[in-house]
């Protein structure tokens, strides 16, 4: 009997830390973003705590998030996962059904149709995995137990603190349940995948109807891409990036950075970075190396490589969406007299 008493006094406490993260308005680290809700947003006290109790933590989104595709796959296979026939025809497919969207979006904010297509063909194709994680589960595990590392833990806590303020300051400005918002294991939503505080900066009601639908729009997604892509610098008619060839011994140390350019294409050539194609020796630019099946490639990322990198700060993110833009791009041209 005393054994069998020992036994379920320790299942009991094994379950405590269990329990504890299932309800998140008990978690010890919530009770300053209530006070933060509460006093800065004037939010009811009780209705954050009570979206708080029903967010659950989930041990996969941590799992995702330890290992992101980006850093985990050579280029070659990172490649074939965004970039394929299928997406390519879903893509052409995308565009045919919305071109006169897509027409106003580049008259309206000046970015290119073939990279609208390619982000939201890359990020949920074309609307069909906009993610099936709960939004508020998303953010509370990656706010309140998330961290890869000591250092990151602020970052990182910082972050997607703030996406959950702006999970609930969106879910009150357009009247949405925060409870029922899907998304990505991160957190991001809809056809574009915008986290929480783009929606808020970046979506655009771009049929005018008096909701900027993200999630089932695909006019209100084309709009808001282009105005998230304007208002982080994209220039009109501007090249995104080039294949370069090296001559000499190059600095490692520079390939690969996702920052805004500084040095000119004409200081990289001294570099040893010949780019293939010829551009203004002004343009800033800067060098990357991907590893394909048979060997290393080398590129210049030019401006617009840099802005597309603000929607993921990965190269390899970058490269996907502009490869898979040009290859729609042309397979369109080849079949339609609107080029």
């Amino acid at each position: 009997m005393k054994q069998t008493i020992k036994f379920f006094i320790a299942a009991w406490i094994s379950l405590l830390p269990a329990l504890s993260i299932a309800d998140y308005s008990e978690h010890p680290e919530a009770a300053a973003f209530v006070d933060t809700m509460v006093n800065k947003h004037q939010f009811d006290r009780q209705q954050i705590l009570a979206w708080l109790s029903y967010a659950e933590h989930q041990k996969s989104i941590v799992k995702a998030m330890s290992r992101p595709a980006e850093k985990v796959k050579p280029w070659y296979e990172y490649r074939k996962h965004f970039i394929s026939d299928l997406r390519t025809e879903r893509g052409l497919q995308f565009w045919a059904e919305n071109r006169q969207t897509l027409e106003r979006a580049e008259k309206e904010f000046g970015v290119d149709p073939a990279i609208i297509v390619s982000i939201i063909g890359v990020e949920t194709n074309y609307g069909r995995n906009t993610g099936s994680y709960k939004v508020i589960d998303a953010l509370t595990t990656l706010a309140f137990d998330y961290y890869s590392s000591i250092e990151k833990r602020e970052s990182r806590k910082r972050f997607f603190t703030i996406q959950l303020e702006n999970l609930f300051l969106l879910a009150r400005e357009q009247k949405q349940d925060p409870l029922s918002l899907k998304g990505s294991y991160a957190g991001a939503m809809g056809w574009g995948q915008f986290m929480p505080n783009s929606y808020r900066d970046y979506a655009v009601d771009f049929d005018s109807d008096g909701f900027a639908d993200i999630w089932t729009n695909p006019t209100d997604a084309i709009g808001s891409v282009a105005n998230y892509f304007i208002k982080h610098g994209w220039k009109t008619g501007q090249p995104v990036a080039t294949r370069a060839h090296i001559t000499g011994s190059i600095d490692e140390q520079r390939l690969n950075k996702m920052k805004r350019p500084t040095d000119t294409v004409a200081e990289l050539s001294t570099m040893g970075y010949k780019p293939v194609e010829t551009f203004d020796p002004e343009a800033t630019a800067f060098p990357m190396r991907f590893k394909a099946k048979y060997g290393d490639e080398y590129w210049l990322g030019l401006h617009n490589f840099y802005v597309i990198g603000r929607y993921n700060p990965r190269t390899k993110y970058a490269m996907a969406v502009y490869q898979l833009s040009e290859i729609i791009r042309s397979r369109r041209c080849a079949s339609t007299s609107d080029c």
